[in-house]
């Protein structure tokens, strides 16, 4: 079911104190279509019925920027959300010029967006390299000028996560999808028909730790609906607080009603809820995920939409649960107020998959998960997209400067490593009923390609202190709570 009515929250003093996380800063493959040469191999073109896709390779800033003094951060911040706005701009002056076809030349389209974007990038990163200069005891990073140029490859053919190969034509073709883009604007923008894989062919994969002497085994659920009301932003006051557009995706949320990319924690504190328990006024939120079925929504033309090349029909889920479990080696610790926890990788097609930890499976299926390729379901099957949050803390932060640090996974055996203690896991559920085969994908940064690896959840725990401390001692005393 579409929705015509994408909501923002309207908060007075939009100031912008434009910020955004080093995780996230200048780096990264942008994606365009180039014509197939003539004399490339027939047989490696004919999975995609669209022109071959290539990518700009530009070096990731932010891991050259492993310290940041406090002092310079939000400069150096505001720098790299502008570097992730040039790739987009850069994205779409190249489907502007011609996408590579015929009578543009793809070398002179290489050079109209590779230049310019040199520039852009060596600017920014001239005026960091200036930022953290001026701090007292810092030393200018070095090799800064090297990152600014970037250079225009084929992308690699993805292998799927399972092991298996994609599937089979016959378990695709039932919704007549087969190798189609039904909405021309998403042509050569992914996914393609090798982002999808039959449930079926996939061995059961799920990882099973077994419960210690001591262990908390618990369940606190909390239920907040499933977007029925429709609020969308394209924003992430987690790696971007202050930058509208921040995500250059939309976002479906759940819980507090308050959150953009400018909502303070007194502003999350004092924000409606569609939670039950009216002491959960934490926030969820997750890429939406689109039909690809030649339907436009209202966003069409707007910022995070179809400036970013998302475009579809909006899906509002089905179902979504929302538990927090105990640790299989202890007791939990309460969560601080205010913690914020992103799980996977917006950018796991281009920063690699070491962060990437969603997962895609189906109803009846879920002992099989899939994490860089979409589920092909049975008939009478659902789509399902599950992430399980980090859920060992550091005892101090309740963030930290690449939003990642602060909290960690737990070990294979179930525990925490060296100066983390366990905490309430939130593990989330989103399912879909889709039409079987191709033809869905998640929102993504326009690089992205829509690929499944990029698909991430984001978490701030806004539970008052006595509903947290009942959530606690539910968990650790083996109870199911609500």
């Amino acid at each position: 079911m579409g929705h015509k009515q994408h909501k923002r929250s309207t908060l007075a003093n939009r100031t912008i104190a434009a910020t955004a996380a080093l995780v996230l800063g200048g780096g990264g493959l942008i994606a365009l279509n180039v014509t197939a040469s003539a004399n490339e191999d027939p047989a490696a073109s004919s999975a995609a019925a669209g022109p071959r896709m290539a990518t700009i390779n530009c070096p990731d800033v932010s891991n050259a920027l492993p310290d940041v003094p406090q002092g310079a951060r939000q400069e150096v911040d505001r720098e790299l959300a502008d570097m992730d706005s040039q790739l987009t701009e850069a994205y779409r002056a190249f489907a502007e010029a011609g996408n590579g076809e015929a009578g543009n030349g793809e070398a002179a389209d290489q050079d109209a967006v590779l230049g310019p974007l040199k520039d852009r990038r060596a600017a920014s990163l001239a005026r960091i390299g200036d930022a953290v200069e001026r701090q007292p005891g810092a030393d200018r990073p070095q090799g800064l000028d090297a990152l600014a140029p970037c250079t225009m490859q084929r992308a690699e053919e993805r292998k799927t996560g399972s092991g298996e190969p994609p599937a089979p034509d016959s378990a695709e073709g039932d919704d007549g999808t087969g190798d189609t883009a039904p909405d021309g604007a998403r042509r050569g923008n992914g996914p393609d028909r090798s982002d999808f894989v039959d449930i079926r062919s996939v061995r059961p994969n799920a990882p099973q730790v077994r419960n210690r002497r001591g262990a908390s085994r618990g369940t606190f659920s909390t239920f907040c609906g499933r977007n029925e009301n429709g609020k969308f932003n394209p924003d992430n006051v987690i790696v971007a607080p202050g930058v509208s557009n921040g995500a250059h995706h939309m976002h479906d949320y759940v819980g507090n009603q308050a959150t953009d990319a400018f909502a303070s924690d007194d502003v999350l504190a004092s924000g409606r809820t569609t939670c039950r328990n009216p002491g959960d006024r934490s926030t969820y939120y997750w890429p939406v995920l689109r039909l690809q079925n030649g339907n436009s929504e209202d966003d069409s033309e707007a910022d995070g939409g179809g400036k970013d090349q998302n475009v579809g029909e909006i899906q509002t889920p089905r179902q979504v649960t929302l538990d927090f479990v105990g640790n299989p080696t202890g007791k939990v610790t309460a969560m601080p107020r205010f913690l914020r926890i992103i799980t996977g990788d917006a950018k796991a097609f281009t920063n690699g998959t070491t962060n990437a930890n969603a997962s895609w499976s189906c109803t009846g299926f879920e002992n099989r998960q899939l994490k860089d390729a979409y589920p092909i379901c049975p008939r009478g099957s659902q789509v399902v997209r599950t992430f399980r949050f980090q859920s060992c803390w550091d005892g101090r932060n309740a963030d930290s400067a690449n939003h990642r640090t602060h909290v960690a996974f737990a070990r294979p055996d179930g525990s925490c490593g060296l100066g983390f203690s366990p905490i309430p896991q939130l593990v989330q559920r989103v399912v879909y009923a889709v039409p079987r085969g191709p033809g869905f994908a998640v929102d993504s940064f326009p690089e992205q390609l829509h690929k499944p690896v990029t698909d991430h959840g984001d978490f701030i725990n806004v539970f008052d202190e006595k509903v947290m401390r009942r959530m606690v001692s539910c968990i650790n005393g083996g109870e199911r709570c609500r």
